[in-house]
């Protein structure tokens, strides 16, 4: 069977599961490389009565973030990255709290207790925070010198085929907060972390990272709020992917991680989208001219909304109930072009597919949904397409055909097996 390729446009709409969550008016940064009051070794053996204990102790936590956040840092400085990481899995938070974002503080302190070793405790959850983590605080303590071996630190990713650049997302906002806010010296350094063998797509990749990191400043909100003025027009949302600065290469990227800025030119409040503004935020995409970065901008809204429908909450995407489906896929339908609707919907599969990382039960469950007729057509080939990239073992590539419904399964086999 012939293998398909990606378009760039499309592995940036397949990458951009990572990471863009629409984090509102928190904001988080690497607070210091100084080492925390954490001296033991990290423990993966937790006892239930230990771990109830403090989640019993965060009930009395007040709702906000950064109470939360204050909560989680304190928690890993006492016993360990890996135990608060365990117990933001197990955590009932207040709904719309922006996991990713919590994630990557439990991630700055692991990285204070273990430095590039930190790595091998990483895992894929909450898409990926805590190896994004691990690479920004390389290069903040480390400075240019981490250039040299960012690439084999990424390779030790978690997660499937598409872990190693991805890392590089997250290596992108540590590189903005590195030059203080200057893109272009930014994309200028995310260019050295390029290779040949993958396309050059780290450096794509980190770029997106930066295009993330301008919409808030996260690692350094009080720089930022000195330089935002100079890059970013806030009736114009698509002007970062626009500028001659940005390499033609990495639009596919600043596209897929523009939707922030587009909420709020629609009318988000306090970065809060809600369905009012999204025929407004579709139609800021129609003004991009290429066909293709078209398609990735319109399908950055989709990638969104399988998040905001779940209330920011990323952590069982397998155990996204249907009506939650239908209601992500019911807002890709507030667009006013057929071309809109479909890259939205078929960028809703791509998050809850998340790189072969979840449960491929959910997404078989997602194109079952989709009314009979080209959309549904068009999901499972999607599907498919995507399970062919990111899933190489025989095995879990034939547990997925026998999920599939049987209208479908034949094309299932003759794609995968």
């Amino acid at each position: 069977m012939e293998k398909k390729s990606f378009s760039r446009a499309s592995l940036a709409i397949i990458a951009s599961l990572v990471l863009v969550l629409v984090g509102g008016a928190f904001a988080w940064w690497y607070t210091s490389s100084e080492s925390t009051g954490f001296n033991g070794k990290q423990s993966l053996d937790f006892t239930e009565a230990e771990l109830q204990e403090d989640l019993d102790a965060l009930k009395e936590v007040p709702g906000d973030f950064s109470s939360i956040r204050g909560y989680f840092v304190d928690l890993a400085t006492e016993k360990g990255g890996v135990y608060a990481f365990e117990i933001l899995k197990r955590a009932i938070l207040p709904p719309n709290t922006d996991l990713h974002l919590m994630g990557h503080a439990v991630g700055d302190e692991l990285y204070k207790q273990e430095s590039l070793e930190g790595m091998q405790y990483c895992t894929h959850d909450f898409r990926n925070a805590c190896s994004h983590s691990i690479v920004v605080g390389a290069l903040l303590q480390e400075g240019l010198a981490v250039f040299d071996r960012v690439n084999e630190v990424c390779k030790n990713a978690p997660g499937g085929p598409g872990a190693y650049t991805m890392c590089f997302h997250g290596f992108g906002h540590g590189v903005l907060a590195y030059t203080e806010y200057e893109i272009p010296e930014a994309i200028e350094l995310c260019g050295r972390v390029g290779t040949p063998e993958y396309n050059y797509e780290e450096a794509s990749q980190c770029i997106g990272g930066i295009v993330m990191e301008m919409h808030q400043g996260i690692h350094d909100p009080e720089i930022w709020a000195q330089k935002k003025d100079k890059y970013l027009t806030p009736g114009d949302p698509l002007r970062l992917c626009e500028e001659d600065y940005m390499p033609e290469s990495a639009k596919p990227f600043c596209y897929s991680y523009i939707t922030p800025y587009i909420f709020d030119a629609a009318g988000a409040v306090n970065g809060n989208p809600t369905p009012e503004i999204y025929p407004a935020s579709f139609a800021f995409c129609d003004a991009v001219e290429n066909d293709e970065n078209r398609k990735t901008c319109y399908a950055g809204l989709g990638k969104e909304f399988v998040v905001l429908a779940q209330d920011r909450d990323i952590r069982r995407m397998e155990d996204t109930p249907d009506d939650k489906l239908q209601l992500a896929a019911s807002w890709c339908m507030l667009a006013e072009k057929e071309e809109a609707q479909k890259a939205c919907l078929l960028d809703i599969l791509n998050s809850i597919f998340w790189g072969g990382e979840n449960d491929p039960g959910v997404s078989v469950r997602y194109c079952s949904l989709q009314e009979a007729g080209a959309i549904r057509d068009a999901c499972f080939d999607h599907l498919f397409m995507i399970a062919g990239f990111y899933v190489p073992e025989p095995a879990r590539r034939e547990k997925i055909c026998e999920l599939i419904p049987e209208d479908k399964k034949a094309l299932c086999e003759e794609t995968l097996l």
